[in-house]
């Protein structure tokens, strides 16, 4: 049975687990989540899904997943792939909750607020103080990258494909790859990596919602 991910392309978190898998080797197909349309907050898919309500969930069979540091820590295990060397497997995890707790957690909720919410909507001062917290956690992620190719031992690992995620969209949130030359060569060698895609080709876009 091929592995299903259900995400939607806008989601960087789905995008972890979607480049993950792909770099991986493994064969999957995208189950899209309406999410901007309320698919995610619905009863059906909290019952049925993910009662998180979020995305991404992976499903192989009777086992299914979500969140998506555990959904790579799953592609790693499975597959030998982006772990890392065997001393490089608790560095390799800290930089994944670091990503979730510091800098995707703000990302993502910066950029869903500047480009996701109608204009009259975006809360000032909260986008504000976000940026203040993103920034600094590019300066963290900047001066980890100074002077090395990877994140955590010497090469890809999740880790990487983690922090990587939400950077990878277009869309305006504060970060601009010019001003990071460290992160920008990173991002670079991650573009280069066999099997790369963006998140825009690898998954379906929810925005804008259709109207139902």
């Amino acid at each position: 049975m091929t592995i299903q991910l259900h995400c939607f392309g806008e989601s960087g978190h789905s995008y972890k687990a979607a480049l993950g898998l792909t770099l991986a080797g493994l064969e999957w197909e995208p189950v899209f989540v309406d999410f901007f349309n309320g698919q995610a907050r619905s009863a059906d898919y909290k019952s049925g899904t993910n009662e998180m309500g979020e995305a991404p969930v992976l499903v192989d069979g009777d086992l299914r997943l979500t969140q998506s540091g555990v959904i790579l820590q799953w592609i790693a295990d499975t597959t030998g792939n982006l772990g890392g060397a065997p001393e490089d497997r608790y560095e390799v995890l800290r930089w994944v909750l670091w990503d979730n707790h510091k800098m995707s957690s703000q990302a993502g909720v910066i950029r869903f607020l500047m480009n996701f919410l109608p204009e009259e909507k975006r809360p000032a001062e909260v986008i504000a103080f976000l940026s203040g917290r993103f920034k600094g956690a590019l300066q963290v992620l900047e001066g980890r990258l100074n002077g090395r190719d990877w994140l955590a031992g010497e090469g890809l690992t999740m880790a990487d494909v983690s922090c990587c995620s939400y950077l990878f969209y277009p869309e305006p949130f504060g970060f601009t790859r010019a001003d990071w030359p460290a992160i920008d060569a990173w991002l670079t060698r991650i573009e280069g990596t066999p099997g790369w895609a963006h998140p825009y080709d690898l998954m379906q876009r929810a925005w804008p919602p259709k109207a139902g």
